[in-house]
């Protein structure tokens, strides 16, 4: 497989997203995954986005940072995480990137802190998901780019958590330009096996996340990145992986560090 690596913005240092993107390419890695803020914050960005598109930063994604999100429990607060992911997919298309990357929700409720039981029942749950990606996804197909659904653990949501949980949304809504998110710090706490559950996902699969076990660098923890990597490239995924953790040590050293092991793990073809 040939690697394509982008790492988040907020984990590299610079002032500039030119600058970023220097660092990023000399570390080993081909593109910056954006973060999308609250407020329409990523469309006010348009001109330092379209600058730095044109002076050669690729920018291939988009992870949304919002305090509130589609499968929100209060109508008016889903609603307006809908119309941030609109504008956020509308920008990215201009931009030329594949898509944007959301939870159903993030720390909003966990089945595993009290009072358990969430307020709204979980046909509700999934009416509410099914209608917002529904519509998200018809939005993102007219763009040209995909709206990628991330389940995350059970401690930070209640509603998706394993990979097998965003497909059968993606199945309900039946729209290509709605798929899956791959995070691997969230598969090691929730799937049994994590290869297989790539495979399974594999029809769907649109986006991978990468840190290793301990939500740190890829290389400080203890996930088989040679098993994960050669899985992705026995399904022919064509997508990319985006760095999405935290720094253990200096960060340039971290970011270094993470880009070799991956580069490392990559599944190598044998010449004719």
């Amino acid at each position: 497989m040939t690697l394509s690596l982008a790492c988040q913005e907020q984990l590299l240092p610079g002032d500039t997203l030119e600058h970023k993107f220097a660092l990023a390419t000399a570390l080993g890695y081909q593109g910056i995954e954006l973060r999308g803020r609250g407020d329409l914050h990523f469309a006010r960005r348009r001109p330092e986005l379209r600058r730095a598109a044109a002076n050669g930063v690729v920018m291939p994604t988009v992870c949304v940072e919002m305090d509130h999100f589609i499968g929100d429990f209060d109508p008016a607060r889903s609603h307006d995480a809908l119309v941030n992911l609109r504008s956020q997919l509308s920008v990215l298309a201009e931009l030329g990137g594949a898509g944007v990357c959301t939870p159903a929700a993030w720390g909003m409720f966990s089945r595993r802190l009290p009072p358990f039981e969430p307020p709204r029942s979980p046909a509700g749950d999934r009416q509410v998901l099914v209608d917002a990606l529904g519509a998200l996804g018809e939005h993102a197909r007219a763009e040209g780019v995909t709206l990628f659904l991330e389940p995350l653990n059970r401690y930070e949501d209640h509603m998706v958590n394993r990979l097998a949980d965003a497909v059968a949304l993606c199945a309900a809504v039946g729209l290509p330009s709605v798929r899956v998110v791959a995070d691997t710090f969230h598969m090691n706490i929730e799937e049994d096996d994590v290869p297989a559950a790539l495979r399974a996902a594999a029809p769907y699969l649109g986006h991978v996340q990468v840190s290793d076990s301990n939500r740190y660098q890829p290389g400080a923890g203890h996930l088989d990145w040679r098993a994960l990597l050669r899985t992705l490239d026995e399904l022919g995924y064509p997508g990319w992986l985006a760095l999405e953790c935290r720094l253990r040590g200096d960060p340039v050293r971290a970011l270094h560090q993470a880009a070799t092991v991956l580069h490392n793990a990559e599944p190598r073809r044998a010449a004719a």
